[in-house]
């Protein structure tokens, strides 16, 4: 009797075919998103806004980027769609919010809220039409970089 045995190919955290590449480049002024494909062609910048951009977070279904973005007064969460356009501010507060994670339904996006001044950084999470603010952790130290996985 014969047993063949097949390993099974890694795959990466989405299912689906390898899509672009989502990243922060130095416009000359400021960090800006693009995205490129995996070969290193097609590259295409998603923010051009005259100030900075952080931790881009592609949504599930591959469609929107959440991202940090400084809005004049502190940073924000943003999203965007991945070719760039439909702008939305999910965060609007007078703390500083950074490392955007989408859950797996992409109903919800978890981050960090820095208020400042002294008080520790939270995680929090946050519907994507800026409503249903909840704090996740609630302690005297610093919580950071959320990153919502699948079960």
């Amino acid at each position: 009797m014969v047993v063949l045995l097949y390993a099974q190919p890694a795959e990466a955290n989405y299912p689906g075919k390898p899509g672009k590449i989502a990243y922060l480049g130095y416009d000359g002024n400021h960090l800006q998103i693009y995205t490129i494909k995996p070969d290193g062609g097609g590259k295409l910048p998603v923010t051009d806004n005259g100030a900075a951009n952080d931790f881009p977070a592609y949504s599930p279904n591959g469609k929107r980027i959440a991202y940090s973005g400084y809005d004049g007064n502190d940073t924000e969460i943003f999203t965007i769609n991945v070719g760039g356009g439909g702008r939305l501010n999910v965060t609007d507060n007078t703390a500083d919010d950074f490392y955007p994670s989408y859950s797996p339904s992409g109903k919800r996006i978890a981050y960090s809220y820095d208020p400042g001044a002294g008080a520790d950084s939270e995680i929090y999470t946050i519907n994507l039409d800026g409503g249903g603010k909840r704090p996740v952790t609630d302690n005297a130290t610093n919580d950071y970089d959320p990153y919502w996985g699948r079960q």
